[in-house]
């Protein structure tokens, strides 16, 4: 039995100082097959539009104490609606904040999940080569954004003046508009400095992971310290109504804003997110 299970609510320090979920962390909030599960939409996208992927390329999360969470896209959360939204006809660009290729939280990575595994192969290379966000001009090519979860969406994103316009753009055009967990902290983007504008989404509702879970976790190892900063708090500071108290995998809409609270939210936020997807596509 490996050394960590001796401290198995303790987060793993690996061997560049950096840290990985505790052992307990991974047997309880990891699996190794998704609740994804095809389902049989009544109509498709037939057009070309992709939808923007918008994921971090930082997965190194400073905590408070100065422990360094290693973080990125949640697997689960980026693949399993990016199945859903396949399914239902799309295809998908991938972009990040600097064109460096796109960062998954490895340790969440659900190994013999098929149908994961898969997908995450068939867009593999658009990782390792994504689009620059300042290089794209404008969301007229795109049928939606989507912005994965995971804490890696707080290290870099909310401050990203480009993800801002663009989000701004969908925003003014009722594009729709997917993210989870803890990817609302990205909409912060929309009042970054280079925007010149406010916050977007002031009185909107949504769903994401709560602070109030976000500062239990330390305490089982999930991460190596308390966070850095609050993601619903800040949302809510801007004039968001986060609508859930705890996780339990719900998904919710309000305009064109499409949301949901957690990994557990993935194939909810897939399966509610792709038939508004297409009617928005077909309607436009």
């Amino acid at each position: 039995m490996g050394s960590a299970w001796f401290h198995p609510l303790s987060a793993q320090k690996r061997d560049d100082g950096t840290y990985d979920p505790s052992p307990f962390t991974l047997m309880m909030g990891t699996s190794s097959k998704t609740p994804y599960v095809a389902q049989k939409f009544d109509a498709k996208y037939t057009g070309n539009k992709p939808i923007l992927v918008v994921c971090t390329d930082d997965g190194k999360l400073t905590m408070e104490n100065g422990n360094i969470f290693n973080t990125g896209n949640h697997p689960v959360e980026m693949f399993v609606p990016m199945l859903h939204l396949r399914d239902a006809g799309f295809t998908f660009d991938i972009a990040t904040g600097s064109g460096s290729p796109a960062v998954l939280e490895m340790w969440a990575y659900p190994t013999k999940d098929e149908e994961v595994k898969n997908m995450h192969e068939s867009i593999k290379s658009m990782m390792e080569n994504p689009k620059k966000l300042s290089d794209i001009k404008s969301i007229d090519g795109y049928s939606a954004i989507f912005i994965p979860g995971g804490h890696g969406a707080m290290v870099n994103l909310p401050t990203n003046a480009d993800l801002g316009r663009l989000l701004h753009e969908a925003h003014d055009n009722g594009l729709p508009t997917v993210t989870l967990c803890h990817g609302p902290a990205a909409l912060l983007a929309t009042k970054a400095e280079g925007t010149g504008k406010s916050f977007a989404y002031k009185d909107y509702k949504c769903a994401c992971f709560t602070d109030k879970t976000d500062k239990l976790t330390p305490s089982f190892g999930y991460l190596p310290g308390p966070m850095p900063w609050a993601c619903q708090e800040a949302i809510e500071k801007e004039g968001i109504q986060v609508i859930n108290t705890t996780e339990t995998g719900e998904a919710t809409q309000d305009r064109e804003l499409i949301t949901g609270d957690s990994p557990n939210a993935a194939h909810n936020l897939g399966v509610f997110a792709a038939p508004i997807l297409v009617k928005h596509a077909m309607d436009n």
